[in-house]
């Protein structure tokens, strides 16, 4: 089987590493595979070492079509990349997946049911994005989660960090600095009411994004605030923070908080659309209400307050994750794949 990518995305986010995570599993098994993505896109430098993967150039639905090759499936892995697949069927009459991965529902609107309903399938990354598209009834829906990343760590650099943050006890976040999103501003109004009482605990963001100047005026004055900007090496961050807060508002799964669980550092995130598929309250992590600085305040406290507990919930994440490795995402799309085709299991 020949497997055609589509990821129009600007930046390289959370979906961004899946669609590179799924290419190298599936180029470990010999599969032929093309990715249509736009000219400066990050995907090209982050999987440029990928033999044999074919490239093509395209930032809209109706670009770089007639440069791809004959394939056999195409899958779109964000929403523009929707449109492409969709329109590429028009033209080559090759049929197409698409993998959704935000938990908003789908607006009913005459192209979306247009393209959805095109699809072979829709793939939901957690429960609730599947139920939203088993709602819609517009193609059948299969439930696919995302992955870790298996950061690599450079002893070197998680030395220095740990160094550096000798004596601090170090809540770390990783994220696009987006408040909507994200909900960086509860972290800091946590650290604000921490900053007297607790000046041991540093709060360590890494991440860029719209809202970034305003969070670092917001935060103006606090020293147990560190904007460290984005980091490719996140890996060695997470080996060097005792705990990590997610204080999202939405999130279709989380995938980031598979990474933290692999480093072992216990977790605080909001109860709120998929992140309860990975983090189970009190068994692998902790579940606090959304938008709830109160709760995230409260619960960072009984964290650090109990390494034992911290050290049960970190034991607990790792027993969850042989379901989320790239390893097991990258065999069930190959099921998929192969059911779709009519074939057997590359």
């Amino acid at each position: 089987m020949h497997i055609c990518h589509v990821n129009l995305a600007r930046n390289f986010r959370g979906g961004e590493r899946q669609t590179q995570l799924l290419i190298e599993q599936l180029a470990a098994h010999d599969i032929p595979q093309t990715l249509v993505c736009r000219q400066d896109s990050p995907l090209r430098q982050a999987l440029s070492g990928i033999e044999g993967l074919g490239m093509v150039a395209a930032d809209q639905m109706w670009v770089g079509h007639k440069h791809v090759p004959e394939v056999d499936l195409v899958h779109a892995h964000e929403a523009r990349a929707v449109h492409w697949a969709w329109w590429h069927s028009k033209l080559r009459r090759t049929p197409y997946v698409l993998t959704r991965r935000v938990p908003q529902p789908i607006k009913d609107k005459w192209f979306n049911r247009r393209t959805y309903k095109g699809a072979a399938t829709a793939v939901a990354i957690s429960s609730p994005i599947e139920a939203h598209l088993e709602a819609r009834r517009w193609c059948p829906v299969t439930h696919i989660p995302s992955a870790l990343s298996h950061f690599t760590r450079n002893a070197t650099v998680v030395e220095t960090l740990k160094n550096r943050f000798e004596g601090r006890y170090v809540v770390g976040h990783a994220g696009a600095l987006v408040d909507r999103h994200k909900g960086q501003s509860l972290i800091i109004e946590t650290a604000r009411r921490l900053a007297d009482t607790h000046p041991d605990i540093v709060f360590l963001l890494l991440g860029s994004g719209e809202d970034e100047a305003r969070f670092k005026r917001e935060s103006e004055g606090l020293d147990n605030v560190i904007w460290e900007g984005f980091q490719s090496n996140v890996g060695d961050y997470l080996a060097a923070m005792d705990l990590f807060v997610f204080p999202s508002r939405n999130e279709g799964l989380g995938s980031t908080l598979l990474d933290v669980m692999d480093a072992e550092v216990p977790i605080i995130a909001s109860d709120v659309d998929g992140i309860p598929d990975i983090v189970i309250d009190n068994e692998s992590g902790v579940l606090i209400p959304p938008n709830d600085a109160n709760a995230l305040h409260d619960a960072v406290l009984a964290i650090k307050d109990d390494p034992a507990r911290g050290a049960r919930l970190t034991r607990g994440a790792c027993q969850r994750l042989e379901a989320f490795t790239p390893e097991t995402m990258a065999s069930q799309y190959r099921a998929l794949y192969a059911q779709l085709l009519g074939t057997s299991d590359a």
